[in-house]
């Protein structure tokens, strides 16, 4: 298989991994954390409304969501990739902020959260991912 077709499926199995880790961990944190009373956290609507409610603990398992689904899915873009490990990895990791940056201009999160979202959980973990992985 050629390098370049294999790094491209090293991008895409990256994103579409860490992509699940990201979604599974958002999917089970309401059993672990559950969210606060009265607020519907079931669309983006009753979220956006109830994000008032939520207290700072309500905030660790999707810090821990898109933190843990950049690292999964660069790691696994790295032990995939035929050469550029670290390039793919941080292109990861910038997509994977990209999202982010979109989630904050969505959800009326506070500042406190974006910015410790935006400045740790994606460049740094995709970083960290290459470090694991080499």
């Amino acid at each position: 298989m050629s390098p370049i077709l294999k790094n491209i499926i090293a991008v895409i199995a990256g994103v579409l991994f860490g992509s699940l880790v990201n979604g599974g961990i958002i999917m089970v944190s309401g059993s672990i954390i559950p969210p606060p009373d009265k607020s519907d956290v079931t669309t983006m609507e009753g979220l956006k409304a109830s994000m008032h409610l939520f207290e700072p603990k309500h905030f660790l398992m999707p810090f821990l969501a898109h933190s843990l689904g950049t690292f999964a899915g660069a790691f696994l873009a790295i032990k995939i990739a035929a050469t550029h490990q670290m390039k793919i990895a941080l292109g990861i990791g910038f997509l994977f902020l990209a999202g982010g940056i979109t989630n904050v201009f969505m959800l009326p999160s506070p500042l406190w959260f974006s910015v410790l979202d935006l400045t740790i959980a994606y460049i740094p973990m995709a970083f960290l991912a290459v470090k694991s992985a080499t």
